[in-house]
C-alpha cells in the first residue's frame, strides 16, 4: 500500500513537472517573440532611458541610445523615438523639451550626412552636437551660462559621445540570435553599463518603501555573480553602484554594498543560489549598518525581493546566459560542442574524399581484371585475322567457300598459325600442310600474317603497359584513400569509456596523494595508448615520468612514458600531461661515407627517418656515376621517399611512385638505386626494399645473415614489381647497409662478400658509429684507393629500458576497493 501511494505521488510529481516545463517553454517562446522579434525590448529600454538623469540635470542616455539604434536597427528608430518621448514626459516637461530638441537635431544631422561613408565615425560627433546645442539654447533662454553650466554642458556632450560607443557594443547583445559564441570582457562591461543606465530610469519608483532600481541592481549582481563568479559579480556591483550614485547622491554607499555583495556572492557560488543569496544578505547587513542604521529595514526589503526574483529565475535562463560568459562550465561545453561540430564536418569531408579516391582506385583495378579475360583474347584474335584477310582474302575468288561454307575450319587453321607465330616458332608442319591444302593463296596469307604479327605484338605490349599503368595508378589512389581515411579517424579521436581502468587510475593516484583534476582516456590499444590528464601540484618535480607513468605502466601492463607535459609556472598550478606507449625497441645508428677520390661531393645519399606509428626508416641511394649530378639524383630520390613515407602511404606504393616520377621527368639516362629498411619499433620486424642495391648484413652474435633482393634500379623502366624481404630482428642485432662502392672497393679479393662478413664477425665493438668507421677504413685500406662513392649505415636494435621502473599498485588498489 505504501509503495502504491509513493508511486502515485512520484507519478503526480512527474506530471506536475512536465506541465511546468511545457508552460515555461511556451512562456519563453512568447516572451522571445514579443520582446525581440517585435522589438518591445528596445521600446521599453528607450522609455526608461528617456527618464534617466544624473547629477540632477545631465541626461546623455537617450540620445546615445537613439544614435546606436539608428546605426544598428534603423527600422526601429521611429518607434524608439516615440518611446523616449513618452519616458521624458513622465519625468518633466523641461526634460521632455530638451530631449525633443536633441532628437530633432540628431535626426537632422544624420539625414543630411546619410550618404557619407563610414557614418559610424560621424555619429558620435552628431551626438555631441545634438546634446550640447539644445542645452546651450535652453541655458541661453534662461540666462544661465555660468562656468558651472558650461562644465555640465561639456560633460553631457562627452558622456553622450562615450555612451554611443558603449551602446553600439551593447545593443547587438540584446538580440539572442546575434550573440557571439563568447562575450569579451569589454562587451560584458558595456552590457552592465547599459543595464545600470536603464535602472537609472526607474529612480523614484518604490514598492513598500523599496526602490525599484535597488531591487533590480541587486538582482543583476546576484545573477551575474552566480554565473561569472567573484570577478564578474564585483564588476557589476561597482559599475551599477557608480551610475546609480551619480543619479542619486544619497545612493553613494550602495556602490560599496553592491561591489562587496557581488564579490562575496561570487566566492560562495559553489553553494548554488543559496550561497550567492547569503553573500548578498551579509553584504547588505554590514554596509547598511555602517552607512545608515535607519535604512536597514528598506535595504533588507530590497535585498529580500531581489533574492526572491533570483530564486524564481528559471535555471534554463541562467544556463543560456552562462553559455556566453568565459570560464563557465556551460561556455566550455558550448565551445567543445562547436569544436566537435567542426571536427565532424572536417572528418566527413575527408571521408568523402577518401571514398572518391577509393572509387577511382576500384575503377582502374576493374579494367585490370579484364586483362586475362578469354573474351578479350578472342577479340584480339578476331582483329588480327580481320587485318590479314583484308589484305589477302577480300580479292580471292575462293572467299565464299572459305569464310561462308567452311568458316570454322578456316578460322581454326589461321588461329593455330597465329599462335605459333606469336610464340616466335615455326608453324606446325601438320597445320601448315593442312592450311596449304585448304587455301589457294597460302603463301600470301603467311606473308601477311608475318607482317601483321609485329604490329599485333606492339599493340599487345602497349595494352599491357596501359594495364600496368592503370594498376599503378590504382595502387596510388588506394594508398591515398587509406591515408585520408586514417586521417579522418584521427580527427574524430574521441574520449573512450574505460570504467575499470579509470577507477584504477583515479583511486591509485588519490592514494598516492596526487590531486587529479581531469582524466581523458582516448585509446588503450596495445602499443598505441593515448591518455591525457590534468594534475595539480604545489611544486612540480617531475612526478609525471617518475611516479604517474610507472603507475600507469603497471595498471595497463605496458611501458608508458610522458609524451608531452605543460607545467604551470606558478605554485599549486595545473599541469597538463600526455601519456603514450613507449617504443619496445630503440635504434642507435652510425654512418660513414666517402666520395670518389677523396672528393667533397658524393653521389651517395642517405637518410634516417623517424616515421609515425612507431616506425624507423633508413635509406641509401646511389645515383648513376659520381659527382654533383649523381648526388642531385640520389638526394632527390630520398627527398621524395621521405615526403611520401611521412604521409603514411605504404612503402611499396611510395617506391613505385618515386620510380614513376624519375622515369617520366627526364629523357636522360639517369637512374638511382635505393636501399630501404623500415623497422617496426614495437616488434623489431624489419622490411627491406632493395632497388638495384647491394645486399645488407645482420650481425647476431657470431652469426651473419645476408639479406638481398633482385630489383632493377629506379628510373630505368616505368612499371615494375617491388620485391619486399622481411626479417625478424632481436635485441642486440646489428643491421649493416652499404652502397656498391663498399663491395667493389677491394679489387684483389675474389670473394668480397665472404671477406666482408669475416671482417664484421671479427669486430670486437658493437657501437654502430665505430663499426661504420671500421668498415669504411678496412675497405679503403684494402683497396688502396677510393674508386667509387662509399656509404655505410649501421644500426643497432636494442630492447627499450625505461628510465623509471613500473610501480606495482594493483594490489594496493584491490585492497582499497574491497
Amino acid at each position: 500500500m505504501i509503495n502504491s501511494v509513493s508511486g502515485m505521488e512520484s507519478k503526480g510529481l512527474s506530471v506536475h513537472k512536465g506541465w511546468w516545463e511545457k508552460f515555461h517553454t511556451k512562456l519563453s517562446a512568447q516572451m522571445k517573440t514579443l520582446l525581440f522579434e517585435q522589438g518591445w525590448l528596445f521600446y521599453l529600454v528607450g522609455f526608461l532611458l528617456g527618464r534617466a538623469v544624473i547629477l540632477s540635470v545631465v541626461s546623455p542616455f537617450a540620445i546615445g541610445f537613439l544614435a546606436a539604434v539608428w546605426l544598428i536597427h534603423r527600422d526601429k528608430a521611429p518607434k524608439v523615438m516615440l518611446s523616449i518621448l513618452a519616458g521624458t514626459l513622465s519625468f518633466s516637461l523641461m526634460h521632455s523639451a530638451f530631449i525633443t530638441l536633441a532628437m530633432i537635431t540628431f535626426v537632422f544631422l544624420a539625414g543630411i550626412f546619410k550618404h557619407v561613408q563610414k557614418q559610424q565615425i560621424l555619429i558620435p560627433l552628431f551626438v555631441f552636437v545634438s546634446t550640447a546645442a539644445p542645452r546651450l539654447f535652453i541655458y541661453s533662454i534662461w540666462g544661465q551660462l555660468s562656468s558651472y553650466e558650461w562644465m555640465l554642458l561639456l560633460v553631457e556632450g562627452v558622456l553622450g559621445t562615450v555612451l554611443v560607443l558603449i551602446f553600439m557594443q551593447s545593443i547587438p547583445l540584446l538580440s539572442p540570435q546575434r550573440f557571439k559564441p563568447t562575450l569579451k570582457n569589454e562587451e560584458i562591461v558595456c552590457l552592465i553599463i547599459l543595464l545600470a543606465s536603464i535602472l537609472t530610469g526607474t529612480i523614484g519608483w518604490e514598492v513598500y518603501n523599496a526602490s525599484i532600481e535597488q531591487i533590480f541592481s541587486r538582482y543583476f549582481v546576484l545573477l551575474l555573480a552566480f554565473v561569472g563568479g567573484a570577478a564578474i559579480g564585483s564588476t557589476v556591483g561597482v559599475v551599477a553602484g557608480l551610475i546609480l550614485s551619480l543619479a542619486n547622491v544619497a545612493n553613494l554607499y550602495q556602490m560599496s554594498l553592491l561591489a562587496f555583495s557581488g564579490l562575496l556572492g561570487g566566492l560562495l557560488k559553489e553553494g548554488n543560489k543559496i550561497g550567492v543569496s547569503i553573500g548578498l544578505l551579509v553584504g547588505t547587513f554590514l554596509v547598511a549598518i555602517y552607512a545608515d542604521v535607519a535604512g536597514i529595514i528598506p535595504s533588507i526589503t530590497e535585498t529580500t525581493i531581489a533574492i526572491g526574483l533570483f530564486m524564481l529565475t528559471p535555471s534554463s535562463w541562467i544556463k543560456q546566459l552562462s553559455r556566453y560568459v568565459p570560464g563557465t562550465e556551460e561556455h566550455t561545453n558550448e565551445q567543445e560542442q562547436y569544436l566537435q561540430k567542426v571536427r565532424n564536418v572536417t572528418a566527413k569531408r575527408v571521408e568523402q574524399f577518401s571514398d572518391v579516391f577509393e572509387a577511382l582506385s576500384k575503377s582502374f583495378s576493374a579494367a585490370e581484371e579484364l586483362k586475362e579475360d578469354t573474351l578479350a583474347n578472342r577479340r584480339e584474335t578476331d582483329y588480327f585475322l580481320s587485318q590479314v584477310t583484308e589484305k589477302t582474302c577480300q580479292s580471292c575468288f575462293m572467299k565464299e567457300r572459305c569464310w561462308q561454307q567452311q568458316f570454322d575450319k578456316t578460322y581454326s587453321l589461321m588461329e593455330h598459325l597465329k599462335d605459333d607465330l606469336e610464340e616466335g616458332i615455326e608453324p606446325n608442319r601438320k597445320t601448315l600442310h593442312a592450311f596449304e591444302n585448304h587455301c589457294v593463296k597460302s603463301k600470301k596469307v603467311l606473308d601477311a600474317m608475318n607482317e601483321e604479327i609485329s604490329f599485333f605484338e606492339a599493340n599487345k605490349k602497349l595494352k599491357k603497359q596501359v594495364m600496368e599503368s592503370k594498376r599503378f595508378v590504382s595502387d596510388q589512389l588506394q594508398g591515398v584513400s587509406e591515408v585520408m581515411d586514417d586521417f579522418a579517424n584521427e580527427i574524430l579521436k574521441e574520449r573512450q569509456h574505460h570504467e575499470i581502468q579509470e577507477m584504477q587510475i583515479i583511486n591509485t593516484l588519490k592514494n598516492m596523494g596526487i590531486v587529479l583534476e581531469k582524466l581523458d582516456i582516448y585509446r588503450l590499444e596495445k602499443g598505441n595508448i593515448d591518455i591525457e590528464m590534468t594534475v595539480s601540484f604545489y611544486d612540480y618535480r617531475g612526478e609525471g615520468p617518475k611516479l604517474i607513468a610507472p603507475v600507469l605502466s603497471d595498471i595497463l601492463n605496458e611501458m608508458i612514458i610522458v609524451k608531452n607535459e605543460e607545467v604551470s609556472p606558478f605554485p599549486n598550478g595545473y599541469c597538463q600531461l600526455v601519456f603514450g606507449s613507449a617504443k619496445e625497441y630503440v635504434v642507435d645508428t652510425g654512418i660513414a661515407n666517402a666520395a670518389k677520390g677523396g672528393g667533397i661531393v658524393s653521389g651517395d645519399s642517405y637518410r634516417t627517418i623517424e616515421l609515425g606509428e612507431g616506425k624507423y626508416a633508413m635509406a641509401i641511394s646511389d645515383g648513376m656515376g659520381n659527382g654533383r649530378r649523381a648526388s642531385e639524383e640520389s638526394e632527390e630520390t630520398l627527398r621524395l621517399l621521405q615526403q611520401i613515407l611521412q604521409t603514411g602511404i605504404p612503402e611499396s606504393v611510395a617506391i613505385k611512385s618515386i620510380n614513376s616520377i624519375l622515369s617520366l621527368r627526364t629523357t636522360d639516362e639517369m637512374y638511382a638505386t635505393l636501399d630501404l629498411a623500415v623497422i617496426n619499433l614495437h616488434n623489431a620486424f624489419v622490411r627491406f626494399l632493395k632497388i638495384g642495391s647491394t645486399p645488407s648484413l645482420i650481425k647476431r652474435g657470431e652469426e651473419i645473415i645476408n639479406v638481398e633482393a633482385s630489383n632493377l634500379p629506379m628510373g630505368i623502366i616505368q612499371e615494375f614489381d617491388v620485391e619486399i624481404v622481411g626479417e625478424q630482428l632481436k635485441s642486440g642485432d646489428i643491421l649493416i647497409m652499404m652502397s656498391d662502392g663498399i663491395l667493389d672497393g677491394p679489387k684483389h679479393i675474389d670473394n668480397t662478400d665472404a671477406w666482408l662478413k669475416r671482417k664484421v664477425r671479427d669486430m670486437k665493438t658493437d657501437d654502430p658509429q665505430e663499426m661504420a668507421d671500421l668498415i669504411l677504413e678496412e675497405v679503403v685500406r684494402t683497396g688502396g684507393a677510393i674508386d667509387d662513392d662509399m656509404t655505410v649505415v649501421v644500426a643497432k636494435v636494442t630492447k627499450n629500458s625505461p628510465q623509471w621502473t613500473s610501480i606495482p599498485m594493483n594490489a594496493a588498489y584491490a585492497e582499497a576497493a574491497q
